[in-house]
């Protein structure tokens, strides 16, 4: 039974250990996670299922992360106490740092919960960087997949981490994956950036994404599905008023429902992309899905404001467009502002490949070129290239990028006109941003 990424449900927890952490007298075991805990990680998912399941509870004898098991499983040794545990998964999800020991005390842990008790001596101590062997694969799996039993295994990461390396992330280039949602990451020196706290993002772990540097996260908790949220909220009426209009059979309803479905986003884009900037009066707030970063809060929603009788569906999707870039802006200004440079920007995911109007937007509001990664599958390339390392094709990660990266496919440009505009609409969304945040929190 594996527990979803974008699970939520555990936010009361996710607030329990964020109150705890900064009164019980001892270490702040969130400060290497941004200083804020979310409810997507690993300690508010284990309490939630452990205070609502009573049957998991009581049979559960440990945990692993889905990027643990897997090798674990292909090399034949899923003892929890043996399998070797992922340094990106336990840096930036389970509040694991050298300078702790390892995972949070025993002590925080009962206080946050006595169901608590005994879990952590049932988990880890060490974790390993994707470039370390696990094993080799075992004669079930070997048969399985049709291989040698002497292919070798590595320890897991997490996809994005990966992701950036097939994108051929550097030092302080800014890797944005940019799909249903957004995870931007920086890497650094140890020696550049060192234990210093990044305060709001996602971690800062050493080896999360290339070993020997420092792997920062951060990320829009929505972005490609707040474009698929709109496109579904047009087509209520297909999908509802449509199948009752006499005349038509369901060959008929269900073409249309399709054709409209796969066409809706590349009309609204079109229509979207004649509206000047500030145009519509419209703005909008990309917390659809909670705020990831900067400063982690899963309880806020979004807002649109300024709209008209006038308003039309092509303004409201730029509107939401906009408000994308703009949380994009929010976090590239969180990193700079705590001292850590970006002298680039990488893209690659879906929204990267599919859509130049979102692509070019956000360029305008970063005021940054943005070059897109060519491969297809640059997770799987990553993946590959770490998998070089482990097997001994390539000595370093670095060296493995330089032979197996596929270079960059198309470079977006910042119009400086545009830049000028959306710096406006920048602060007008800072200031909206802040009203709704106030409001919320009443």
């Amino acid at each position: 039974m594996f527990v979803l990424w974008k699970y939520h449900t555990g936010l009361k927890e996710a607030d329990e250990i964020n109150a705890l952490a900064r009164s019980w007298g001892g270490v702040d075991y969130t400060k290497f996670e941004g200083g804020i805990y979310s409810s997507e990680w690993f300690w508010a998912k284990v309490l939630h299922v452990i205070r609502e399941d009573k049957a998991v509870r009581e049979q559960a004898w440990s945990w692993v992360e889905h990027c643990d098991w897997i090798p674990a499983m292909l090399v034949g040794d899923t003892d929890p106490l043996k399998l070797k545990r992922s340094r990106c998964a336990a840096g930036h999800k389970a509040m694991w740092h050298e300078s702790f020991g390892g995972l949070p005390q025993e002590e925080f842990l009962v206080r946050l919960d006595p169901l608590l008790a005994g879990v952590k001596e049932r988990l880890f101590e060490e974790t390993a960087t994707c470039d370390i062997l696990v094993g080799t694969l075992n004669e079930k799996w070997a048969i399985k997949l049709g291989l040698p039993t002497i292919v070798a295994v590595g320890a897991g990461a997490f996809d994005a981490h990966l992701g950036a390396l097939g994108a051929e992330i550097a030092p302080y280039q800014l890797s944005k994956v940019m799909g249903t949602s957004t995870c931007d990451m920086l890497i650094a020196p140890a020696g550049e950036v060192g234990d210093q706290p990044v305060a709001g993002i996602c971690g800062q772990v050493d080896g999360s994404i290339v070993p020997g540097m420092v792997g920062m996260e951060a990320g829009q908790s929505a972005f490609g599905d707040i474009y698929a949220w709109f496109r579904d909220l047009l087509m209520w009426p297909i999908d509802n008023v449509l199948p009752g209009i006499a005349g038509l059979d369901e060959p008929a309803i269900e073409k249309i429902r399709k054709d409209s479905a796969d066409r809706m986003i590349a009309r609204l884009s079109e229509a979207a992309e004649k509206i000047h900037p500030g145009e519509s009066s419209l703005l909008a707030l990309d917390w659809l899905n909670g705020r990831r970063t900067p400063d982690a809060n899963l309880n806020l929603k979004g807002a649109i404001m300024g709209l008209t009788l006038g308003t039309d569906a092509p303004a409201i999707f730029r509107a939401l467009v906009e408000a994308t870039a703009f949380g994009s802006r929010m976090i590239m200004e969180r990193f700079v502002n705590e001292g850590v440079r970006i002298d680039g920007v990488i893209a690659l995911g879906g929204v990267a490949k599919k859509s130049p109007l979102v692509m070019q937007i956000v360029s305008n509001v970063l005021d940054k070129p943005i070059r897109v990664a060519r491969s297809e599958q640059a997770v799987a390339l990553g993946t590959a290239m770490a998998a070089a390392v482990v097997a001994g094709v390539h000595k370093t990660i670095p060296e493995a990028q330089a032979a197996m990266g596929g270079g960059f496919e198309t470079e977006y440009h910042p119009d400086p006109a545009m830049v000028r505009i959306y710096a406006e609409l920048y602060e007008q969304y800072k200031r909206f941003g802040d009203f709704v945040e106030g409001e919320t929190l009443c």
